[in-house]
């Protein structure tokens, strides 16, 4: 990717606060990825979360810890040099996860900003950090993909006039599930769309997108008979450390080591 290409993406996602690429991942990687995926959704694992009241997989986190093809997709030249243009800085990993909508019984993820939960739970001082996404399946808009809301990075941390601030703590399994923790009411969220143009983040298996840590989002439960597969991984700034991390590692990842892109892919 050229830098001209690249001041070009990285100007729009300052814009709007996301962005998808022309350009998506190689078959070979993207093969390689469904079968990792595959492999570790059949695992007894805690980093394995299913929906709730059921043993359909969710969501998988922290795989690159343990999954070489994973650890090797968090140091590809691509998705490291973008984090770096749009954060502007040396990065490290601070979240690896892949959320997994099967047909008809994938639930739904409410309105939500990632740095609420990256703020208060951790203690991240600022929304240095960008999520690089990855469609495993075609995202398509029957099998609910994420809507964004446009430009609402701009607005900070949102929350209510009638809702209270929330503490820190707790079962972290309630950031993880249709009832996350943090969530931004869905009528606020409404109130925001009539000035943040909503947008779906569409594409075919392969497709690269990155959306801005404070960006409101949501995704609908899939209805459609077609799995929808994202893998996200988040790159944080070297200087932008958590200061109070007490979440499971493979939430928050403890190693703050600029990652080293990878020679060939």
């Amino acid at each position: 990717m050229t830098d001209t290409a690249l001041d070009g993406i990285a100007a729009a996602y300052h814009e709007n606060g996301w962005v998808v690429l022309k350009e998506g991942i190689g078959e070979q990687v993207l093969r390689d990825l469904r079968a990792s995926v595959r492999r570790i959704s059949a695992m007894e694992r805690e980093e394995v979360v299913c929906e709730k009241d059921s043993d359909v997989v969710r969501a998988l986190h922290g795989c690159h810890r343990f999954d070489q093809v994973c650890a090797a997709l968090v140091r590809h030249p691509r998705l490291v040099g973008l984090a770096e243009q749009l954060i502007g800085d040396r990065v490290y990993v601070y979240q690896f996860k892949v959320n997994v909508k099967n047909p008809q019984v994938g639930q739904r993820w409410p309105w939500h900003q990632d740095f609420a939960f990256w703020s208060i739970e951790d203690g991240m001082p600022e929304p240095h950090a960008v999520n690089i996404a990855i469609n495993l399946d075609e995202v398509h808009e029957l099998n609910g993909p994420l809507t964004v809301l446009t430009g609402s990075h701009r607005l900070g941390i949102i929350r209510a006039a009638d809702q209270p601030e929330r503490a820190a703590g707790g079962d972290w399994h309630e950031h993880v599930s249709a009832d996350l923790t943090h969530s931004v009411p869905a009528e606020r969220a409404a109130e925001l769309a009539a000035n943040h143009r909503p947008a779906q983040l569409l594409g075919p298996a392969g497709t690269i997108s990155a959306f801005h840590p404070n960006l409101v989002h949501w995704s609908s439960d899939n209805r459609s008979d077609d799995r929808r597969t994202v893998l996200f991984v988040t790159y944080n700034s070297v200087r932008n450390a958590p200061r109070n991390v007490t979440r499971p590692a493979f939430l928050v990842d403890r190693d703050t080591t600029p990652v080293t892109p990878a020679l060939s892919v």
